[in-house]
């Protein structure tokens, strides 16, 4: 069971709501230190570790994960999420460009990199509509230099999670067919601007059971045994991320798990034909738990169930919303004063804690958090939404005309910086 950090951390968010105002955006470091280094026991060296930007793209997050010890590049799926990255002082070599909305303006953008000879570490293509548009875009590069592309493949499998993020499925938006993928392996394969180098994979987000990343790790090792017959440098193959991140007290596979599928797979090869490259892109994973969301009690009323309304909802956290996520909401304050959560019993019943249905302050009735267990509150108190560091900054807006939540970070030797201003209502134009 992953370790509770509200004890080690719950001072600081209070701090931070006094220092910043309500609602912030605070992300833990010593989080994503640990989830860091469990992703990197699971994929140790020479595994190629990509944190997926779109995740949470707020530069000092982003320098937060990619500067750390443990090696990874930044995953991008715009220029905009790309000078995110630029700005927290990640190299080009250290990124690579996918994603399915990625415009002529991207794509070219990728092309005068690898001319400037800052290129990408590669451009992952959605269909063979889009590798044709790169191929035109790059068809003038100067002789000898290239662009790395990888095939997103669709795997066709029915990952165990949310319908909403079960990317993999086959009647999804996501990734080329077997067939359309060996098609344009083969159509572009002697391409002088464009250097096919392997496939590119993603199974889902939030996966509850390792079965369907498994067969669709195996379809695409297949297809990279077949293609790499007859062309050497498609020797990668790139298995996205997906890794859980479940509430606390919920059972989930870890990355290990996963990764312990891989020998198996591998091993069944023709050594000649296996991947001379792997890697993985994680977004999640890596910083959902660093994040909370603080927020402050603007209503305690009785509808039949003791309500709270809080200054933070859907604008800063649309996952309830969307496709009804849980995060647990726990108290800083109770009536004014600061809990003390190292002595604290957990579960139901414990200490004065009873049940309440949480919402946010949007004027849309799905602005709802859902129940939770919470001492006596009113107006004024703190809360923190758990989990809050993955799709929440980087989903949020500004309906309702509410300025974005100012990003704080609370740093390994325990300090508040601010990461990134609250925005100003001046600027909501």
């Amino acid at each position: 069971m992953t370790q509770d950090r509200l004890p080690a951390v719950a001072a600081s968010l209070r701090a931070a709501a006094r220092r910043f105002g309500t609602p912030s955006f605070v992300t833990d470091t010593v989080s994503i230190d640990g989830a860091a280094a469990a992703l990197v026991a699971a994929f140790p060296d020479p595994w190629i570790r990509q944190y997926s930007v779109k995740a949470n793209d707020v530069a000092a997050v982003i320098a937060a994960v990619c500067g750390a010890d443990g090696g990874f590049g930044a995953n991008v799926v715009s220029r905009g999420e790309w000078a995110a990255a630029a700005r927290a002082g990640v190299p080009n070599e250290r990124i690579t460009l996918e994603g399915v909305g990625k415009t002529d303006a991207d794509l070219r953008a990728a092309v005068a990199a690898t001319r400037r000879g800052e290129g990408l570490l590669w451009v992952a293509v959605e269909s063979a509509d889009e590798l044709g548009a790169l191929a035109g875009f790059a068809r003038r590069l100067p002789a000898g230099s290239t662009v790395d592309v990888l095939l997103r493949l669709n795997p066709d499998v029915a990952p165990e999670t949310h319908d909403s993020l079960a990317v993999g499925r086959g009647a999804s938006k996501f990734g080329l067919t077997e067939t359309e993928l060996t098609e344009a392996a083969d159509t572009f394969a002697g391409s002088r601007s464009l250097r096919l180098r392997g496939i590119h994979l993603h199974v889902g987000s939030q996966l509850g059971a390792v079965d369907a990343w498994r067969d669709g790790v195996r379809r695409a090792l297949a297809l990279v045994t077949l293609v790499r017959g007859g062309l050497d440098d498609f020797d990668t193959l790139d298995v996205g991320g997906g890794f859980p991140v479940p509430r606390l007290a919920e059972p989930a596979p870890d990355p290990s798990r996963f990764a312990r599928e891989l020998p198996a797979l591998l091993n069944a090869l023709p050594a000649d034909r296996r991947p001379r490259r792997l890697a993985i892109e994680p977004g999640r994973f890596l910083v959902a738990r660093a994040g909370w969301l603080v927020a402050q009690v603007l209503h305690v009323r009785s509808r039949g169930v003791r309500q709270v309304v809080l200054d933070a909802g859907m604008t800063e956290l649309i996952r309830p919303a969307l496709y009804g996520a849980l995060h647990d909401v726990v108290a800083l304050t109770s009536l004014g004063e600061p809990i003390d959560h190292a002595a604290r019993l957990p579960g139901p019943g414990a200490d004065d804690s009873d049940p309440a249905d949480v919402h946010g302050p949007i004027c849309e009735s799905t602005d709802a958090l859902g129940e939770h267990l919470l001492p006596p509150l009113r107006r004024g108190d703190l809360v923190a939404i758990r989990d809050s560091g993955a799709y929440a900054a980087s989903l949020s807006s500004t309906y309702n005309g509410r300025p974005r939540p100012p990003q704080v970070l609370l740093g390994r030797d325990g300090e508040l910086r601010l990461g990134r201003r609250r925005g100003s209502v001046g600027a909501l134009g």
